[in-house]
């Protein structure tokens, strides 16, 4: 029997090589499970099918672990490597399905645990799915229920699965489970081997929901769901009522609204998206680099309703970043795209792959906010995952932008419906080498009017297949909804009403603070690059050049810095040297290379350093805090530990909400402390025997540091501006006063030769000033006109002791 089931399989390995493309989900299984090589280890997968048994091991032989087909010896006796749950249906509806031998099986396994004591052997769940297409609300007879993943499929039916979608298979390996820990903790009877089963068949339906999400809706099946709503009930009725017209008109009205909003999924052109995106994404990067995708398949897999926040750079972004979710094993989202994408003949095909369309403004349109308010709560109340863009828009900076909050607070309006699982909101932060609209960005900030989106727009974009580098995809830390409002607002749970949800007193500004949280969660897993670093060091030198063994020497600084002191454990760091990283961005033709008898320069050309610019400001949040310790050590001879952590705290908080930084004031305390340790073991800063630090003697070692600290000059210098104008303007009203500060930035520009959009920027100087009031350097008089506190005096002190004098004198003339 043996040998005609070996038989079997090897007749069956030439069709299934041929058919099935198998993609193991993690692909580096060893580097993050717990696998004990010298025990003895199992395989559990959902079905006792040919198939499944085949694709297994395509993926066990690509993570190099054992092959499935070979038996186990256990103390002399064999056994089979892979339990079977359940077997496949017959194809003769009147006879009983067949029950496998696991319980026997891994009770077996239990009892050789009690003869061999340092026996521990390993069960690897592995789910094996064919194709992501979901299941239906209403089943029809058509290829999308022959092929759907139905319980249990007959071997018949099976053929047409592997034939139609073997080639996009998923292999999902969970964590190992030890067979000694159920042991010791179960027992070794029956009934413990009856509940691991149990288990495991619910953790397979949680990870097969995840993959190919739950059972779609048609897009009629969702307005007559709408219609059936009790919040859109009403707002028909008010509009009836208050604009004389019938309900009819009205009917109409909202029906083609829906139509305009809402998406209309199919799982083909996902599948055919992503053969395309594979294609596209090979000639356009030489890699995609993701971190932290693990924490969002948990949570699919523990039922969260996931809410994808990502920062907003470049029209890729809802390409890729989709892309990249599928790619990771989990069901692609709902995709809340601007209306200014629904153009021909993109709109159609976004629409097909998830994307439900919004206005940029509902100009008080009542009918239209409930509308897409409550399409919004139906996505979340039939568990679909969704993704929208926080910032509104794409950043032309490179900064983050401070987040639009519609989205977020129709998100907790839906829980006000009395949705009952958990929502939780995943930060993504997206980066690349190359922003293929980063010149039109800058014509943008030039003045010139925005450009309406076409296709023949993004054609032009990508025609050249130029290699645009690296992009990368970190998940950050999830953000539970439910646990933040029942942290911030105890008894949010009474304002629960699901026929009319309302807008509770607390809505606003507990949504405002969510908002922070998001973006500062997304700046926290911010990743650095070769083209980032390179445009943050040359930025920060007065002719934009160094020396090529000076540029590499300089990366290397700012590269163990972060490796030793990084801004958050989320960042992420390249691995590469600061020579590797700069021939990459040299490849890149981002820089100019010029060469002489001393050797190799590199600097930026008039255009690289507006261009450039955009890429420094990616990561700039990611060296303020090393960039303002460095500031104090050079413009202080002698400086006690204290006092550093003091100013350092101090500026840090002023641009805190700015540029979305995260941590406490003991968190930055660490932060500062540990800079100073790795300063001074590369002899960059020595800390005396009084306990008072200084900057080391040696020019090539202060040099590094000044380059640090000049990143933040710009920064400084605005904090002078502010400083200086409010003691010489006050009493002021709010608007004249950021006139009056933007005025004389324009002037620091011209005069020290600022190439900075953002450090002309109304808003930006408008937020800083905010954040002074907030802290209580600046109040209002009687007369609602800002005035100076007491406060700002030692704020004053250190800043000026921090600007360079030119600048001081150019503010005071």
């Amino acid at each position: 029997m043996s040998a005609l089931r070996s038989l079997y399989h090897y007749l069956l390995k030439f069709p299934v090589k041929l058919f099935v493309k198998c993609k193991v989900i993690p692909d580096n299984l060893a580097d993050q499970q717990q696998i004990d090589p010298e025990q003895p280890i199992f395989y559990v997968i959902r079905y006792q099918s040919t198939s499944d048994v085949l694709a297994l091991q395509s993926a066990c032989k690509k993570l190099d672990l054992p092959n499935p087909l070979k038996k186990v010896i256990i103390n002399g006796k064999s056994f089979p490597r892979v339990f079977f749950l359940e077997k496949t249906k017959s194809v003769l509806p009147w006879k009983a399905k067949a029950k496998t031998n696991a319980i026997e099986q891994g009770f077996n396994i239990l009892t050789e645990h009690e003869l061999d004591a340092e026996l521990n052997a390993q069960m690897i769940p592995v789910n094996i799915t064919w194709g992501r297409t979901p299941t239906k609300e209403k089943n029809t007879a058509n290829v999308g229920t022959v092929i759907a993943d139905e319980e249990s499929p007959t071997w018949l039916r099976k053929i047409f699965i592997v034939l139609l979608t073997g080639r996009d298979t998923l292999a999902r390996f969970s964590d190992p489970l030890h067979f000694r820990d159920v042991k010791e903790k179960h027992g070794d009877n029956e009934a413990t081997a009856h509940k691991l089963i149990r288990i495991a068949r619910f953790h397979f339906y949680r990870q097969t929901i995840s993959v190919t999400g739950p059972r779609l809706m048609h897009r009629q099946q969702m307005f007559t769901a709408m219609f059936a709503n009790p919040a859109i009930k009403k707002i028909i009725a008010d509009e009836v009522k208050s604009k004389n017209i019938s309900q009819a008109k009205v009917k109409k009205q909202a029906l083609e609204i829906m139509d305009e909003i809402a998406g209309d999924y199919r799982e083909s052109m996902i599948s055919v998206g992503t053969r395309v995106l594979t294609w596209l994404w090979k000639r356009l990067y030489k890699k995609i680099e993701v971190s932290n995708a693990n924490t969002v398949r948990n949570l699919a897999q523990e039922g969260h309703e996931i809410i994808y926040v990502p920062c907003h750079r470049s029209h890729m972004d809802y390409l890729l970043l989709t892309y990249i979710i599928a790619q990771e094993g989990l069901v692609t989202p709902r995709i809340a795209a601007g209306i200014n994408l629904n153009f021909w003949p993109a709109g159609p095909i976004f629409r097909k792959a998830g994307a439900f369309f919004i206005r940029r403004s509902f100009n008080g349109n009542r009918l239209y906010s409930t509308i897409f308010r409550e399409y919004l709560g139906l996505l979340f109340e039939r568990g679909y995952s969704v993704k929208y863009y926080s910032e509104g828009g794409r950043s032309r900076t490179g900064r983050l932008l401070p987040a639009k909050t519609g989205m977020l607070a129709m998100t907790i309006q839906s829980l006000l419906r009395g949705i009952d699982r958990p929502l939780t909101l995943v930060p993504v932060y997206i980066g690349y080498e190359h922003v293929m609209e980063v010149g039109t960005y800058h014509k943008e900030l030039s003045g010139s009017e925005k450009k309406k989106e076409s296709f023949l727009g993004v054609f032009k974009a990508i025609k050249s297949l130029r290699n645009y580098g690296k992009g990368y995809i970190n998940f950050g830390e999830p953000i539970n909804i439910n646990k933040f409002l029942a942290d911030e607002v105890p008894d949010w749970k009474s304002a629960i009403n699901p026929l009319d949800p309302q807008k509770p007193k607390w809505l606003t500004p507990t949504v405002n603070l969510l908002a922070d949280k998001v973006m500062t969660n997304i700046n926290q897993c911010a990743a650095l690059n070769g083209v980032s670093l390179v445009a943050l060091i040359l930025h920060a030198t007065e002719n934009k050049a160094l020396s090529k063994s000076e540029l590499e020497s300089q990366l290397d600084f700012f590269l163990m810095l972060q490796r030793s002191a990084p801004y958050s454990t989320e960042l992420t760091v390249p691995p590469e040297s600061g020579a590797e990283l700069l021939a990459e961005v040299i490849a890149l033709n981002k820089v100019t290379v010029n060469e002489d008898s001393f050797g190799e320069i590199i600097s930026l050309d008039e255009s690289a350093t507006l261009e450039m610019r955009y890429y420094r400001n990616n990561i700039l949040h990611t060296y303020v805090l090393h960039a303002f310790v460095c500031r104090v050590l050079e413009c202080n001879t002698k400086v006690s530990t204290p006092t550093i952590v003091k100013q350092v705290q101090i500026l840090l908080q002023l641009i805190k909400s700015e540029l979305f930084l995260w941590g406490s004031e003991e968190e930055m305390r660490a932060n500062i402390e540990t800079t100073l340790s790795v300063l001074s073991e590369l002899n960059i800063a020595q800390q005396n025997d009084d306990g008072n630090w200084s900057l080391m003697e040696d020019n090539n070692q202060r040099s590094k540091a000044r380059i640090l600290a000049e990143c933040i000059d710009e920064t400084i210098q605005r904090f002078a501006i502010i400083c200086s104008l409010i003691y010489r303007l006050s009493p002021i009203d709010k608007a004249s006063f950021e006139e009056k500060v933007v005025s004389i930035a324009k002037r620091l520009c011209v005069l020290n030769n600022i190439s900075a959009p953002e450090f002309i920027d109304k808003k930006a100087q408008s937020m800083l000033i905010s954040s002074m009031q907030k802290l209580g350097y600046i109040d209002r008089n009687e007369d609602s006109q800002l005035v100076p506190t007491e406060l700002l005096k030692p704020l004053k002190d250190i800043v000026v002791n921090l600007t360079d004098i030119e600048v001081l004198q150019s503010i005071a003339r």
